[in-house]
């Protein structure tokens, strides 16, 4: 199998996620989520696949999430508007991102990892 993982390379999450891809010998294609962030197009099919509400693949806890006072607006905005506002900048978006084109992970949670890509 192999899947795509969004991810920031500083991003401790993110390692967790990397080393359990491989450790479960899961092939994947690395895509740096902030040089190269999903388009809205992308977020909006991510977010359609999750099955999750869009709000929660804002990264909340992120400096420019508060920077930008996203806590008022992301509540109120449509789908569209939230696909808008993450595709605009990777920092935004909660991280790691794993998917299949069908499947979609957002976040680590081994358990969750596990029930999806085992």
């Amino acid at each position: 199998m192999s899947v795509t993982l969004y991810a920031y390379p500083n991003c401790s999450t993110c390692k967790k996620a990397e080393k359990w891809l491989k450790d479960n010998n899961i092939t994947y294609n690395y895509v740096h989520i902030v040089e190269d962030p999903p388009s809205e197009q992308e977020i909006l099919t991510l977010i359609e696949k999750s099955g999750l509400q869009g709000r929660r693949f804002f990264n909340t806890s992120g400096k420019v999430y508060r920077e930008l006072k996203l806590k008022d607006v992301v509540p109120q905005a449509t789908v569209e508007e939230m696909a808008e506002l993450l595709a605009s900048n990777g920092m935004l978006i909660k991280r790691p991102i794993v998917t299949n084109g069908e499947k979609v992970t957002v976040g680590f949670n081994e358990e969750t990892l596990s029930d999806a890509w085992l």
